[in-house]
């Protein structure tokens, strides 16, 4: 019988203003590959992917498990590029799907940080909600209720490489505290539903300072995004799309005026905070 697997894995968002390769969220888009058993390997997709082995869900897939027998299909809604957690959705899938075929109860969230490199898309993805990473594990909570959010995706990436160049090997004792204050409150602010809290929280002096060169528009729209009526704003991982945080009431008017400003040069749209993580179903 010929065994199948559909796994679905989240976009996500990461660093969160100040909790710098630390804080991320799960977001509703989604990235989907169906595995099947056909023995012969092949990748059947639309999206601009390698084809071969070199295609991360397959590496990842490998990590585990032999990928010769098995044909992987992708579509997937999140950006290839923009800071939505693309690649660790991707090797999300791959894990998962080689993790259920195999029925290996490996440690995902280890073999996806050796793949990424760093454990906040990676842990979002995979456990969905909000994530706090540390000593190589990660804490995960749910979203509060009647919080929202909504991306701006510039038309003009940044690339990862640039932005990782643009930060220094040390940082001024003032903006490593004025991140940790920033950081608690923020926490404290999800766990509570107190958005006045998460917006002060949002604040960040590590890396999107040294980052707004590399996206000025991105930045212009979250120091803007509380007069929108949005509760705050921050980049989205390296950038340069902007995830910004909405009360419920609030969300379609600040939908129009964030699409009236970023008209020309980006695209809007909701990406509700996602409580689901990467999951598994037979076919």
């Amino acid at each position: 019988m010929q065994r199948r697997r559909l796994i679905r894995a989240p976009a996500s968002s990461a660093n969160l203003g100040p909790g710098f390769d630390s804080f991320a969220a799960a977001l509703g888009l989604y990235t989907d590959l169906e595995v099947v058993e056909t023995g012969t390997f092949a990748v059947v997709t639309e999206l601009d992917l390698p084809l071969d082995r070199t295609n991360l869900m397959v590496r990842a897939f490998e990590r585990l498990a032999p990928a010769d027998d098995f044909e992987f299909r992708i579509r997937s809604q999140i950006p290839l590029t923009g800071g939505l957690g693309s690649s660790a959705a991707a090797i999300v899938c791959g894990l998962r799907a080689a993790d259920h075929l195999f029925e290996l109860d490996a440690d995902l969230l280890e073999h996806a940080v050796a793949i990424e490199g760093h454990p906040d898309n990676v842990a979002a993805a995979l456990s969905g909600g909000f994530v706090v990473c540390a000593d190589g594990t990660s804490v995960r909570f749910d979203p509060p209720a009647g919080l929202e959010a909504v991306v701006v995706i510039p038309h003009e990436p940044v690339r990862t490489a640039e932005a990782r160049a643009a930060l220094p090997a040390e940082v001024p004792m003032a903006d490593a505290i004025a991140n940790i204050a920033h950081g608690a409150l923020l926490v404290l602010g999800l766990e509570r539903g107190d958005w006045d809290l998460v917006g002060r929280g949002l604040v960040d002096c590590l890396h999107q300072p040294r980052r707004a060169h590399l996206y000025p528009r991105s930045m212009e729209v979250i120091e803007a995004a509380r007069s929108m009526g949005a509760v705050g704003a921050s980049i989205s991982g390296a950038g340069p799309t902007v995830l910004v945080w909405t009360q419920y009431e609030q969300t379609g008017g600040v939908v129009k005026k964030l699409r009236e400003a970023t008209d020309g040069w980006a695209d809007v749209m909701r990406a509700p905070f996602e409580p689901m993580g990467a999951d598994v179903r037979e076919l």
